[in-house]
């Protein structure tokens, strides 16, 4: 490729609005009893402290832009190896399922680089976005809580999180005092692949200093599937009913620590994530993958004007090996530094808000024969204020944000004869506007609205890749020329709520100027990127990166609706109930260059689960609907037949002594359905061998102190 990859030098970036969704405050009491003996305790054990939700600083009860959060007993029974799998069938949110081993969540049928992963509302990068087989480096076997924000509020976080953010919560640096001691721990058992788990979190303080630590393990065989697969592992080759190098170990832990004193804290943290796990694309290859995080945290109070000053830095260190057989090859490297401070001002009037500044430098590398994309580094500065103005009747918040994105391409020092890789720099401005309104119809009733507009700049390598993509089974060309990705979107919703019985739906539509993605040239590369001839073997179908005129629209919408006992249409024994929890959601992504439907996006997807809830015991049975997808692409894309998923669950509750103890037995895919992913890579284009898992047991005990 000819380098045209020019440089050049943007002056200060345009004035824009970024708006904020709203916060959330969650309490619950533990029991105060300590029994001698066992006993069954109905009530929930766990006691949750007040949290902020993803999205606003500013303390407001409700929520003006589409949130879900996960945690506690709803975390613990939904939770898997993948955040992605973890997120799956959350209103709005699919999985890229790579295999059991590695996924990102796609929220609204935006993926990659659209998706922010944020650890404690702070950048933790690493390379899943660059690749559907690089897992992101979280547990949530030492995960607090997890927070998903949909939509145009994301902005906060930057252009890049045009499809929303994922925020996982850990509190390796506890912001609130912490009284005594206490933590968890868990341990787990699954049948389908034969995964042995563990975890512990301890917490413990008083006034002046809290402490929190941490550590997990897991380790899981071949996952078994309702089909015989091939596995030609060199030495050892096999036919069952397994996905063939799926097994997965990991391990990790995390020491953090806060002193607080009369007007604010500052505490700090270092974290470890350790992986190996097989990519499944090929038999012989896995990856051992390694993230070190280092997080310093604090809050200042000086009163006056400024009522508060929150800074955020951290230092992520990822680095992960691809093996063939047992020689490395491809190492991809990514260090990174991230800086966010927040000042909050007080109430002018009935406005409130703050200011901010973030920073984040990112430098990548990778090295070996299928080193795609060239050594890069990426530093992006931000300015952005946020504001509210309470009313009578609501809400509405407003902000502005401005950045600069320099990208800088380093080619390939280690083997100065690879030539493809473009070298130069490019600056860019990106500015984001956004505005948000909630208004309270009733005390039942609540109408939000969104609207946002949003650039982003364009990611490294989807500016200078240039190679081969096993993973992908393409050759990945990159555009050194291309121009920032801009979107408008509208978000409008409404939810009501008596009593338990609730409901909520969300309509969107986003549309993309510049929308980038890989688009299959429908030619083939041979091994040296030269155009093969008609009929060669051994050839890469050529994807080129490039922007397109696009939209995206869809409907999402969950609720929960008592059958039996309190508030529902009928009476049980005692305080026994009966819940209906219902959840859907449909997305449609369209090329309006080409006028073809977009790659890997969800088809119609309806569930529902029927709770039941009788003192310390509590059942769970339901099911997950997806239908069939006809909607692809003419070229580089597969259909997907319908499929339907059924699941339960059971637990009891107890407590000795001090201690609360939560049983748990999670039966997945009862049917033992034979089913593949619509938004997985895998499934759609080369590689019909990674199916969705089939029946699993699994089991295991909480205890909390």
């Amino acid at each position: 490729m000819t380098p045209n990859f020019r440089r050049n030098a943007v002056g200060a970036a345009i004035l824009s609005l970024a708006s904020f969704a709203g916060i959330a405050h969650a309490q619950a009491q533990a029991q105060a009893q300590v029994p001698t003996q066992a006993q069954a305790v109905p009530a929930d054990p766990a006691s949750l402290r007040e949290v902020t939700v993803t999205g606003n600083p500013l303390g407001a009860s409700d929520l003006i832009a589409p949130t879900t959060t996960l945690s506690g007993d709803r975390l613990l029974l939904r939770s898997e190896s993948t955040l992605g799998e973890t997120l799956n069938n959350v209103p709005g949110v699919s999985s890229s399922y790579f295999g059991p081993n590695a996924s990102r969540p796609i929220i609204r049928g935006q993926d990659g680089d659209r998706i922010r992963i944020l650890q404690n509302g702070g950048g933790a990068p690493d390379a899943s976005a660059l690749s559907y087989d690089h897992a992101v480096p979280v547990d949530a076997l030492v995960t607090e809580r997890i927070e998903v924000l949909r939509g145009p509020s994301a902005l906060q976080y930057g252009g890049s999180a045009v499809g929303g953010v994922v925020n996982v919560i850990d509190n390796r640096i506890p912001t609130e005092p912490l009284n005594g001691f206490g933590g968890r721990a868990d341990l787990g058992y699954a049948t389908g692949n034969k995964e042995k788990n563990g975890g512990v979190v301890l917490e413990g303080g008083n006034d002046r200093i809290a402490v929190h630590v941490d550590a997990f393990n897991r380790d899981s065989k071949d996952v078994s599937v309702p089909i015989t697969l091939e596995c030609s592992k060199p030495g050892s080759p096999w036919s069952a009913r397994k996905i063939c190098n799926s097994a997965n170990e990991a391990h990790g832990g995390a020491v953090g620590g806060t002193l607080f004193f009369d007007q604010g804290y500052i505490g700090a943290s270092v974290s470890t994530y350790r992986s190996t796990y097989g990519t499944v694309a090929e038999d012989d290859v896995t990856i051992g993958m390694k993230s070190d995080r280092y997080a310093i945290e604090g809050e200042w109070r000086p009163g006056g004007f400024i009522s508060s000053i929150h800074a955020k830095l951290s230092h992520t260190d990822y680095r992960h090996t691809e093996f063939e057989g047992g020689q490395a090859g491809t190492t991809f490297s990514n260090m990174s530094n991230d800086l966010r401070i927040e000042a909050r001002h007080q109430k002018i009037g009935n406005f409130e808000g703050l200011v901010g500044f973030s920073s984040e430098t990112n430098r990548f590398a990778a090295d070996g024969e299928e080193a795609f994309a060239p050594h890069s580094r990426t530093r992006s500065n931000a300015f952005f204020l946020h504001e509210e103005l309470g009313t009578s009747w609501g809400r509405l918040s407003f902000g502005a944000r401005t950045e600069q994105v320099r990208i800088r391409s380093l080619g390939y020092p280690d083997d100065p004869s690879v030539t493809r890789f473009a070298i130069g720099e490019r600056t860019f401005n990106p500015h984001s506007a956004a505005f948000g309104a909630l208004v309270n119809l009733a005390p039942q009733w609540q109408l939000t609205s969104n609207l946002a507009y949003t650039e982003r700049a364009p990611k490294d390598y989807e500016l200078l890749a240039n190679g081969p993509h096993v993973a992908t089974a393409a050759w990945e060309v990159g555009d050194p020329n291309l121009k920032k990705e801009k979107s408008t979107g509208f978000d409008l919703g409404a939810q009501w709520k008596s009593g338990p019985n609730t409901a909520r739906v969300n309509a969107y539509v986003t549309r993309f100027q510049n929308y980038i993605g890989l688009t299959a040239s429908g030619r083939n590369l041979d091994e040296e990127g030269n155009v093969a001839e008609p009929g060669a073997t051994d050839t890469l179908a050529e994807y080129v990166y490039g922007g397109v005129r696009a939209r995206f629209t869809g409907i999402e919408a969950n609720g929960n609706l008592r059958l039996l006992g309190a508030d529902g249409f009928g009476r049980l024994r005692d305080a026994d109930t009966l819940d209906l929890e219902w959840r859907g959601d449909i997305v449609r992504a369209k090329n309006l260059d080409t006028g073809e439907p977009l790659p890997r996006i969800a088809p119609l997807r309806v569930g529902a689960t029927l709770a039941y809830g009788s003192g310390p015991w509590s059942a769970r049975v339901g099911f997950d609907y997806n239908a069939a997808q006809r909607r692809i692409p003419t070229v580089g894309a597969r259909e997907t037949e319908a499929y339907t998923l059924w699941n339960a669950a059971i637990t009891y509750r107890m407590k000795v002594r001090r201690a609360n103890l939560t049983w748990y037995a999670r039966m997945d895919n009862i049917g033992n359905k034979l089913a593949y992913s619509p938004t997985s890579i895998l499934t759609t284009t080369v590689y019909p061998n990674a199916p969705l898992p089939g029946r699993t047991l699994k089991v295991g005990l909480r205890v909390t102190f």
